[in-house]
């Protein structure tokens, strides 16, 4: 397998770096496009990709300030750039498009597709975080203030070596639950290079800042408009999560399917990679032409 990186221009004069992922194959009549979730970059989806290169034209790219997509700090960060950002890569091929979105990632791809649909065949979203009023309007009177928005500003920035890095991760939740393949893809694209240390790419302060910014972005209220099939998937439910929030979110999509893996969790993707290239296969297959 081959991964070719490219360079696609966004809105607000951002340079997005994707990847393409080529296989020896017959050239495939689908493709499947890959948006990660807040503080990840697009070669987490890498084993998901693994599984199914060989049949599908994928592709995955790093939403702004992610991964090597960098973006001004000035930037006043609204969410509707990465939906930008997700239109701009959906844009690059000319044969039908699955999205795969994981939470950040999964808001983005609805925004792109209530903008321009017929970018689509179909959408599979990860607990995306998309909430109702309720919730924006607790967010706005907190300020967006949080636990994982001040996690994610202590977050730790530098480590002696990828491999310390690795380890770190893996040794504590939610990452020891991963694909050894996706940490090491979480990992090895996600850090780089310093004089004598190894610095994660996309800076603590611009994930605190989505975490505060994605409360409150009002793509709830335009969900009934989504004209793109779509499979809303979560992990085990849990109230108030964007677990407990993803079958809220597929009863208010017309031509939606709510599926649960109540053995995963919010990072599900990164558990169980093969599941969900699996059900790539079945939405290709519920979705084709041909069916």
């Amino acid at each position: 397998m081959q991964i070719l990186k490219f360079l696609v221009s966004s809105a607000d004069n951002v340079q997005l770096s994707a990847y393409k992922y080529v296989a020896d194959s017959v050239a495939p009549t689908t493709a499947v496009l890959f948006s990660h979730a807040n503080g990840f970059h697009g070669r987490c989806f890498d084993p998901v990709i693994e599984s199914l290169v060989a049949d599908f034209e994928c592709i995955s790219f790093d939403l702004r300030g992610h991964g090597d997509s960098a973006v001004s700090p000035d930037w006043p960060v609204t969410w509707q750039g990465y939906g930008d950002d997700a239109m701009a890569i959906a844009k690059q091929t000319s044969i039908p498009t699955i999205a795969v979105g994981h939470s950040m990632g999964g808001a983005a791809l609805v925004m792109a597709a209530l903008v321009e649909p017929k970018l689509f065949r179909a959408l599979i979203l990860y607990e995306p975080i998309i909430f109702p009023n309720t919730i924006r309007e607790i967010a706005k009177e907190n300020k967006g203030a949080s636990p994982m928005v001040e996690g994610a500003r202590r977050r730790r920035k530098t480590f002696a070596s990828r491999a310390e890095a690795f380890a770190n991760y893996a040794s504590k939740p939610p990452m020891n639950a991963f694909d050894p393949r996706a940490l090491h893809a979480f990992v090895d694209h996600g850090f780089k290079d310093s004089s004598d240390c190894v610095e994660i790419k996309c800076a603590p302060e611009h994930e605190a800042r989505n975490f505060e910014m994605g409360t409150i972005h009002e793509t709830w209220d335009q969900l009934r408009n989504l004209q793109v099939p779509t499979w809303v998937v979560s992990g085990a439910q849990q109230p108030g999560q964007p677990s407990g929030l993803a079958p809220n979110i597929a009863e208010q999509i017309p031509n939606s399917h709510f599926v649960e893996w109540p053995d995963l969790g919010h990072f599900g993707p990164m558990q169980q990679p093969e599941r969900l290239a699996d059900l790539v296969r079945e939405v290709d297959g519920l979705t084709s032409p041909n069916t």
